[in-house]
């Protein structure tokens, strides 16, 4: 894909994943990607064009003509669609509730998963990119590969606490445990495939999970 680093994290929801793959994206001077981001926003364009996301036909257009930009740095977040800024409304509970929809479909997957590649591709500096497919789809050729996990109960508190507390424990679930049952039908990131490192952080505080992950990349990359 790249003779520039590459390194791909996927991980269930509430893992950790991004605030883990930006600070190992430092630890390499690389750029970082969250492909969830583009789910996100592409399920925000839809519901903010009224476009049925029960409507497969529908959604591939959407997919094929969005307008959407995404910066590549891991200290600076940048996702507009149409030059709207929707870095905090791509994280609203709506969201949440009809992203699996869009993301379930295999066509826009396709549309989507072509757009992760070119950014990959096109990274002066190699790349972290981190989501649900990346290791086994996305980017199986990555120099490092690892699939970052937690408990579900301690992915459930994690994202209470990303959520500032909005959200009660009946929503969390819905938005960690059933999202991931119904993403999981269409791609796989419960368990690690072969190749792919393992990194479980129930038991890891930020710090040690960062260390970890790079302890994991340093391996693959016979370091």
């Amino acid at each position: 894909m790249t003779d520039t680093l590459v390194i791909a994290i996927d991980g269930p929801s509430g893992s950790g994943k991004s605030s883990v793959s930006k600070a190992v994206a430092r630890h390499f001077n690389l750029e970082y990607l969250d492909t969830g981001a583009m789910y996100r926003a592409l399920t925000w364009y839809c519901l903010n064009e009224k476009v049925d996301v029960e409507d497969a036909t529908a959604l591939v257009t959407a997919a094929r003509t969005f307008p959407y930009v995404q910066g590549t740095s891991p200290d600076e977040e940048v996702i507009e669609v149409g030059g709207v800024d929707v870095r905090e409304a791509i994280r609203e509970p709506r969201i949440s509730e009809a992203v699996s929809s869009v993301a379930s479909n295999l066509e826009v997957r396709q549309i989507l998963i072509d757009l992760q590649r070119r950014f990959i591709a096109e990274a002066q500096n190699g790349m972290v990119a981190e989501g649900r497919d990346i290791t086994t789809v996305v980017a199986p050729d990555a120099d490092a590969r690892v699939l970052l996990t937690a408990r579900e109960e301690v992915r459930l508190a994690r994202r209470g606490l990303q959520l500032g507390g909005t959200q009660n424990k009946d929503q969390l679930v819905h938005q960690v445990s059933e999202r991931d049952k119904k993403d999981s039908k269409t791609t796989s990131f419960t368990e690690a495939a072969p190749g792919v490192t393992l990194v479980d952080s129930s038991d890891l505080n930020f710090e040690e999970t960062i260390d970890a992950v790079i302890a994991a990349v340093n391996t693959a990359l016979g370091r």
